[in-house]
């Protein structure tokens, strides 16, 4: 027997008889990146962290050891912990990027805002990204590694970014671009600035902060008669209950990476010695290397050969250019590529000076092409194994980087090593760094390794751009799934998806878990983390809804009715 579904609009249930009714968190306009304090509205300043808010002091409403640690959960359960219910179909949970396309295409396919529930963090679905691009040295005026038709802010890709950016400068030069890449022409990639704003656009068409409720999801678990319930801890002072539980028949979630990835060894220099600002991950804050090397000379240590690496080296060496500065680079390589590369002549990657160059982070061929195909194909070590084929840190072509290289290299301020970092201590006096490298032996360069097979290098600053922490459970909710919903991990170690991205072993009566975004690499479809790859997954769930009766199948007219209404800036319908 299929579970009952959910109330056709949501319903509020109070925790108990004679209590407070539930105020949910408001809903906020999108705000200032993260890192600049939100100037107060006209009702005054937000309530600061542990003040009461509109709601009154918080009291119950909160989870009990029964809920912990039971993994199916009555409605009773629930009412008796005195945590309020909203009843709404579909949630999602993570409120970025994720949310954002997954909401666009069910908005765009006739879904009703009230129908749906966005729970999570942020003000508005780009804040996380924005800050990672931004302290990683991709500001809004520069470009980010995404193609001309990956637009999140218009699932049919047209007009794309290229045709805009024409458009609005009266230019020709993005056209021609797309028109003669990548033999005659670097791929162009559209600036960042340009994706959040006409993100920013789709928010306000769809109506997508109408649904947005801010805070932090704790847990999701199955309901005994079907469906879930998704345990959201609102921003504080926002209801008069610790915990909203929300009940619905269907859950997405796109939460983005757990977290910064420290290696060991800088981990384990920062315990020890309680200095984190000579030591940083590039997607920490670290605008004071930056400042320190404008006031003085100073040699910076990069580790890392991606997207990141590319883009803290150009920031180095513009300041370097642009202010005179003396800045020395040393790049260290863990592994370094100096040809073409690959298991076969048909799939080979271009490779020189250390980097392995690649326009994007997988083979275009797998958001469409032959690569996709085979992908949906392969089961177990069959599909770990075609990961790794493809997998690997690159970063794309840029000429001006390029450029930048090889001047440092013929004047001698950019050297390269390649190795293994095995330790950090402080430099003598304490100002800087010395790193212990094991030197490579088979490394196409000449290096001088002392009798152990190691040498030091010295920097005042180490930057570590290797990437973000890829272990699911490092996120509490991911890892919580895994424990108390039945998901398990996939061939490398992500959360295993099927083929329309439901959750493996989660279902629950009539009612499905989704998940997209990098938590789920190593499924069926590679490009998970990107802003295609967000879109595609966004599809096949919206397709699979459809099956089972939840919102409208997009035909050719419905989505040309809808495009034309997406062009004139008119909400859907």
């Amino acid at each position: 027997m299929s579970a009952p579904r959910p109330p056709e609009r949501p319903t509020r249930i109070a925790p108990a008889p004679g209590s407070d009714p539930v105020r949910l968190p408001p809903v906020r306009r999108p705000g200032p990146p993260p890192g600049v304090p939100p100037r107060p509205g006209p009702g005054g300043p937000p309530p600061r962290r542990g003040t009461p808010g509109p709601g009154g002091p918080v009291r119950g409403g909160d989870l009990t050891d029964e809920l912990i640690n039971t993994d199916f959960w009555t409605d009773q359960m629930v009412e008796s912990a005195g945590i309020p219910i909203v009843d709404v179909p579909f949630v999602t949970v993570g409120s970025g990027i994720g949310s954002f396309v997954t909401v666009d295409y069910l908005r765009i396919s006739g879904v009703p805002i009230d129908r749906i529930a966005i729970l999570g963090p942020q003000d508005v679905p780009w804040h996380s990204y924005e800050y990672l691009t931004r302290v990683s040295q991709i500001p809004r005026t520069e470009r980010l590694r995404s193609d001309s038709a990956s637009t999140p802010d218009n699932i049919w890709g047209f007009p794309s970014y290229a045709v805009r950016e024409a458009w609005r400068e009266k230019k020709l030069g993005p056209l021609w671009n797309v028109l003669v890449e990548p033999e005659f022409a670097n791929f162009y990639t559209p600036k960042a600035g340009h994706a959040f704003e006409s993100m920013e656009r789709e928010c306000q068409r769809i109506g997508y902060l109408q649904s947005l409720h801010r805070g932090q999801v704790r847990m999701i678990r199955r309901r005994a008669a079907g469906g879930y319930f998704t345990i959201l801890t609102p921003t504080p002072g926002s209801a008069p209950t610790k915990r909203v539980a929300f009940r619905s028949q269907w859950v997405h979630v796109a939460i983005g990476y757990p977290g910064i990835k420290l290696l060991p060894d800088l981990q384990a220099f920062r315990e020890k010695y309680r200095d984190a600002s000579k030591v940083v991950n590039a997607y920490e804050p670290h605008e004071h290397i930056y400042q320190s090397l404008q006031r003085k000379p100073g040699t910076v240590m990069i580790r890392g050969a991606g997207i990141v690496a590319s883009r803290v080296l150009q920031r180095l060496i513009d300041d370097r250019d642009r202010l005179g500065l003396q800045t020395q680079i040393v790049h260290l390589f863990r592994t370094y590529v100096d040809k073409s590369h690959g298991p076969h002549i048909f799939m080979r990657r271009k490779g020189k000076d250390g980097w392995a160059y690649q326009g994007f982070n997988y083979p275009k061929s797998v958001w469409g092409g032959q690569l996709k195909e085979r992908m949906r194909k392969l089961e177990g070590h069959e599909r770990a194994a075609a990961y790794k084929e493809m997998g690997g840190t690159n970063t794309p072509v840029r000429d001006n980087w390029q450029e930048q290289l090889r001047r440092g290299r013929a004047e001698g301020w950019y050297q390269v090593a390649v190795g293994k970092a095995e330790s950090l201590v402080p430099a003598p006096g304490g100002q800087g760094v010395m790193t212990t490298v094991r030197v490579d032996p088979h490394a196409p360069i000449a290096q001088t390794p002392r009798p152990d097979g190691t040498f030091e290098l010295f920097a005042d600053y180490v930057i570590d751009c290797t990437g973000l922490e890829a272990d699911v459970r490092e996120h509490r909710l991911l890892a919580d799934l895994l424990d108390h919903t039945g998901a398990g991990l996939n061939p490398v170690g992500r959360m295993d998806v099927e083929r329309d991205f439901e959750l493996r072993g989660t279902r629950s009566g009539g009612g499905k878990i989704y998940a997209s975004g990098s938590a789920t690499l190593g499924g069926y479809f590679p490009g998970v983390d990107t802003f295609l790859g967000l879109q595609i997954a966004a599809q096949e769930i919206a397709d699979d809804l459809v099956r089972q009766g939840f919102c409208k199948k997009l035909g050719p007219m419905r989505s040309f009715r809808q495009w034309w209404r997406w062009v004139n800036h008119k909400g859907v319908d």
